[in-house]
Parts: C-alpha cells; structure tokens; sequence
C-alpha cells in the first residue's frame, strides 16, 4: 500500500492510501479527510451505482454517481475496501436441509465455500428487486444472496419452492 498512489476522479478530488492503509480524501480545496468510507446506496440491486465516500463522522464527504466513471486505480481502491467490509456469500446451490419446516439447518455452497446455517422462518427468505434475487438470514443475521432463484440447479429450486 503506497502513500504515493494519488488518483483523481472527475470531480476534482484525490484519493490515496496513508502508511497506515487508511484511505484518504483531499477535495478540490484542499480539505483533507482521513479514514473515509465507501459506503453503497444499493448494495444488492445496483452495487456499482450511487457510492458515498463519508468521513469519520459518517456524514458524506463526496458523491460518487457511477464507479464505473472514477479513473483507474481509484476504482481498485474504492472496491478494495469494500470487499474488505462487506460479507454476502452468494449462495450457487442449496446441498441440503434437515427439514422443510423451520427452523431448519441448510448446507450450502457459495461463493465463498461450502457452510451451514440455521433458517430461522420462511420470512427470512425476502425477494429483493424484480430479477428474482433473494436475501436469505441465517441466525446469527449473517445474509446470503441468491442471485437469481431461476438460475439455480433443478434440485436446489426443488428445495427453495418449498419455503417460498
């Protein structure tokens, strides 16, 4: 992480890495900003669009509309640390469940690897967006994404069709 990658979107500011690996903001006038945070207005429906960079204090320090838009490596940064706080294993298939009623424990496999984990209630299964994509809450609170349910294998949507 070098103190040296100085990178400029189209608005003017700067973002770079301190020594420490915390990412700062320098506006166009000059105000600097040390340890800001990304933060996605939609992190599931539409995650390369409408992204905050918010100090401290968590208020909003600039506006990014499309990251998409911001010059390379500022874009490999921004992503860096989001992927470094953020956690949505995206579910590929559904292994198994001990039963069709709840709570009931699901095996598995995302993105991340193959897990295990308690669904509590049918209600912890919520549609997300009109593209068929579900959030599904384990327990703990932890979410896991299916993407699209349609896309699944056959015997994993054999499975989800009983609890939606």
């Amino acid at each position: 992480m070098s103190s040296a990658q100085n990178l400029v979107n189209t608005g003017g500011w700067t973002l770079q890495r301190d020594p420490f690996g915390k990412l700062v903001l320098t506006t166009a006038e000059g105000e600097r900003y040390s340890g800001v945070m990304p933060v996605r207005a939609f992190p599931i429906q539409s995650p390369e669009v409408g992204i905050a960079l918010v100090n401290l204090d968590g208020k909003e320090v600039t506006w990014i509309e499309q990251l998409e838009a911001v010059h390379e490596p500022a874009q490999t940064l921004i992503r860096e640390e989001l992927a470094s706080r953020e956690f949505v294993p995206v579910i590929s298939q559904i292994v198994a469940v001990t039963s069709f009623s709840t709570p009931c424990t699901w095996s598995v496999a995302t993105d991340r690897g193959d897990t295990e984990f308690v669904l509590r209630g049918d209600e912890d299964i919520r549609r997300i967006g009109s593209a068929g994509s579900l959030l599904v809450a384990d327990s703990h609170g932890i979410h896991y994404l299916i993407r699209d349910h349609l896309a699944l294998d056959a015997r994993s949507r054999k499975i989800l069709d009983r609890f939606l």
